[in-house]
């Protein structure tokens, strides 16, 4: 598994983490087929009862004070191995609310650990989805989801459990309604028999075209490839300020690329 640069590491039986010495961390909210099953093309599939298990809030015990005082949170979410029916493991999507303290929908900037991922967002929630991209990334990789897009993480091995971490806004919200009003989001993933993903369109969207990519370095924002995005913030924590205030990164949504 790929360094974080903090001490968590993930477990399976039960799902969940267990952080070492002078990290803390709390008790896993897990998230049943039960609670997804309106995000999925097939509602009634069959799959594991915990799909995936979510810690938000993690980190080092020496940056408790500050994280609070930038809105920044630390998430950490690992999921079973295996599939929903058809399906690869996966979250149902959803759009970040507006976050009160600064009156915005936030980004997100992913870091995966292990697995690999299928990272899908969509510019908008409308019959016209506009522009949508399957950001395809490994350990050690990161991607960025911007500010009021749609998204989904999808686990593209069926056979490891997909676990990573992610910088997000302290007061984060999610909204699911407008998806699930659509059947999920508007390209649904189907495991082939060979383990391999496809891509199907949903019919509640006009029809468009979906870009599969490799993840950017977004220099942009001053990230560094192959360095822990925690230590990254432990060198600079006001790398970090434009994941709770998007404003302060303005001109870089404007042309944004994932």
């Amino acid at each position: 598994m790929y360094d974080p640069g903090f001490s968590i590491t993930p477990s399976s039986e039960p799902m969940g983490f267990v952080f070492g010495e002078s990290c803390f961390g709390p008790e896993v909210e897990n998230r049943r087929l039960d609670d997804i099953r309106a995000g999925l093309r097939d509602p009634a599939c069959d799959g594991p009862e915990i799909v995936y298990s979510i810690a938000m809030d993690v980190g080092k015990d020496e940056h408790r004070a500050l994280l609070d005082e930038m809105f920044l949170l630390y998430g950490a979410v690992t999921y079973a191995a295996g599939r929903l029916g058809s399906e690869p493991v996966r979250s149902q999507g959803h759009v970040h609310a507006v976050s009160p303290h600064c009156g915005a929908s936030t980004p997100e900037v992913y870091e995966i650990w292990q697995g690999r991922a299928a990272i899908f967002m969509q510019e908008r929630v409308a019959e016209d989805p506009e522009r949508c991209f399957v950001v395809n990334a490994g350990p050690g990789e990161v991607v960025i989801v911007p500010p009021g897009w749609a998204h989904a993480t999808i686990s593209a091995d069926p056979g490891t459990p997909l676990t990573f971490g992610a910088w997000c806004d302290r007061q984060y919200g999610f909204e699911y309604d407008a998806l699930r009003s659509r059947g999920g989001i508007a390209w649904h993933p189907l495991l082939e028999p060979n383990g391999s993903l496809r891509w199907e369109p949903n019919p509640s969207y006009q029809a468009g075209e979906l870009i599969e990519k490799r993840p950017e370095t977004y220099a942009g924002l001053g990230l560094e490839p192959g360095v822990p995005i925690y230590t990254q913030f432990e060198r600079t924590p006001e790398r970090f300020r434009f994941v709770p205030d998007p404003a302060t990164a303005s001109e870089f949504w404007k042309s944004f690329v994932p």
